[in-house]
């Protein structure tokens, strides 16, 4: 079905006005553990309080750690995180390996170019998908400076709709510039006549206009080009289109944690479990605060007729009482007591709220479990390193493939096709029409792949006890691939590596040089002989 303008400003209508209980749920979440985003259903003022309503910080900052630890471990800055393969990579030569090393540097420079704001984004980002379980960047090549350009945008503006293989692939996204800016990105020719009218007046130059943002696969938009997708910029009080162009890539990464059947959005496990917990933490909090007043200043009885309305409450203060009052009656001012008892369970309970957050939250999950001793076995050390996959698979699968891997390929397709990796034909051959996907240092993969270096330890030390009992038994395993594997699970850069070719090659050369070796070695054990038996003649022949 080919849709119009107005149906298509329709249908972005129909996804923004279905969401208003989800647009509640986001802004109590944020409410909660990320208020500076909580403007989901209200507008904030330039100044405002963020925690007015909020007795306790430590909600905020769980998800904060969160967020942090999604960059730290994920996208270090210190390390090349990202890495380009393709399937199969092993049987790969040298050479191939060595260009997708070389692409990988390049992808890192751009992706990391003040210009790009890639730090910026994500950062934003991970907060997002923290506290709401999903978040929306847009990526794009800018043209005008030119460098690669990513964006993080508020869910508040963003309605997507999935396709039938549950992808996104439909996303209205509103946005509301001035009327200059543009003026400046798009010219002033493209703007609907009122718009321009408005920029020509004193009075509106600062005004903003109401755009969307629509990308939509090309073929629903009356379209046949080769490009899969289009993004249309319309001004919507205007119904004016303002730009249409097409695309390669969706130029949207909307990765989503937690998904349920029936909906396109998605929730965050963390602030799901930790919601409950947030508001008791808080109410409880009130109370200790409350209790604990009490406890220091405590209500007074005061003997009426007797103590000043006007007393003075301030430390060195003096109330003065009336003279006449007989003392042997008691005290005129004195507190009331309290029952403190109850103080120490609920500072307690106030601590075991606090762990169930960090629970929530998985901050007992980002780390290796501690070991008990300083020196353990390879099997030892196989068996915590599953543990800690086990553990830490739900956290980090999601934004690995769902998140990182959807970013890198966009921007490698971008540059790809901007030629920042040479000229197409000195791409090596094994490698062109392939599906480039990317592989990533992170915690979860790092364990993964390092194990192939403990089942190389572990292979070796039953090599070595069966030869022990059965030499020709060593060659059960090819000992050679085994360790190529393990070295590239580990982390060795292909350039540190010779090819198959080049080690067959060497180990032939040794072979030789062993066969003539023993062949000299042999030559030289007869020449000995026949000079011990020449030498042993000659001596009996003396002796006759």
């Amino acid at each position: 079905m080919n849709y119009t303008l107005k149906e298509v400003i329709g249908r972005g209508d129909h996804l923004f006005n279905s969401r208003g209980s989800f647009m509640s749920l986001l802004q109590s979440i944020a409410e909660n553990f990320y208020p500076e985003r909580a403007d989901f259903t209200l507008e904030r003022v330039i100044g405002e309080e963020f925690v007015a309503n909020l007795y306790s910080g430590y909600p905020i900052i769980v998800r904060r750690e969160l967020a942090n630890a999604f960059s730290s471990m994920l996208r270090p800055t210190n390390t090349e995180w990202a890495h380009v393969t393709v399937e199969d990579s092993e049987a790969l030569s040298t050479e191939a390996r060595q260009f997708l090393e070389h692409a990988a540097k390049v992808q890192r420079r751009h992706m990391y170019d003040r210009r790009a704001m890639f730090i910026r984004a994500t950062k934003q980002a991970d907060n997002d998908f923290a506290a709401f379980g999903q978040c929306v960047i847009t990526h794009e090549i800018d043209w005008q400076k030119p460098s690669l350009l990513y964006r993080n945008w508020h869910l508040r503006d963003c309605a997507w709709q999935e396709r039938y293989d549950g992808s996104v692939g439909e996303m209205h996204r509103n946005w509301k510039p001035r009327i200059s800016e543009l003026a400046r990105q798009f010219g002033e020719g493209k703007l609907h006549p009122s718009m321009q009218r408005s920029l020509r007046s004193d009075k509106n130059a600062s005004a903003e206009g109401n755009i969307r943002v629509v990308t939509i696969a090309s073929e629903e938009y009356g379209s046949t080009i080769r490009q899969p997708f289009r993004r249309i910029t319309i001004d919507v009080a205007n119904c004016h289109e303002i730009e249409n162009v097409p695309q390669w890539t969706f130029g949207h990464v909307v990765p989503r944690w937690q998904t349920v059947s029936g909906s396109q959005y998605a929730f965050s496990p963390a602030t799901v479990a930790g919601l409950p917990d947030a508001r008791l933490l808080q109410a409880m909090t009130l109370t200790l605060l409350e209790a604990g007043e009490m406890a220091v200043r405590p209500p007074l009885l005061a003997l009426e007729d007797v103590i000043r309305e006007d007393m003075n409450w301030y430390p060195g203060g003096i109330t003065v009482a009336d003279s006449e009052y007989d003392q042997r009656l008691g005290d005129v001012l004195r507190p009331i007591s309290q029952d403190t008892s109850a103080l120490p369970f609920g500072m307690d309970f106030q601590n075991d709220t606090r762990s169930m957050l960090a629970t929530a939250f998985f901050l007992n999950k980002i780390t290796l479990p501690p070991s008990n001793s300083k020196e353990m076995t390879a099997y030892e050390t196989s068996e915590r390193i599953q543990e800690y996959i086990r553990e830490a698979a739900p956290l980090f699968e999601p934004m690995e493939y769902e998140y990182n891997a959807v970013l890198c390929e966009d921007t490698f397709d971008h540059l790809l096709r901007a030629g920042a990796f040479g000229p197409p034909q000195n791409i090596p051959k094994e490698l062109q029409g392939r599906d480039i996907h990317f592989q990533f240092e992170s915690p979860l993969h790092d364990a993964i792949e390092r194990k192939k270096g403990n089942q190389f330890m572990e292979s070796r030390q039953l090599l070595m006890m069966a030869a022990e009992i059965d030499a020709p038994s060593i060659a059960t395993m090819n000992v050679r691939d085994a360790l190529r594997s393990a070295l590239h699970g580990i982390g060795t850069p292909a350039a540190w590596l010779n090819s198959k070719d080049v080690v067959d090659a060497h180990a032939q050369a040794y072979s030789e040089e062993t066969e003539q070796q023993n062949e000299l070695n042999s030559a030289a054990q007869a020449a000995g002989a026949a000079k011990q038996l020449a030498e042993a003649g000659a001596a009996q022949s003396a002796k006759a």
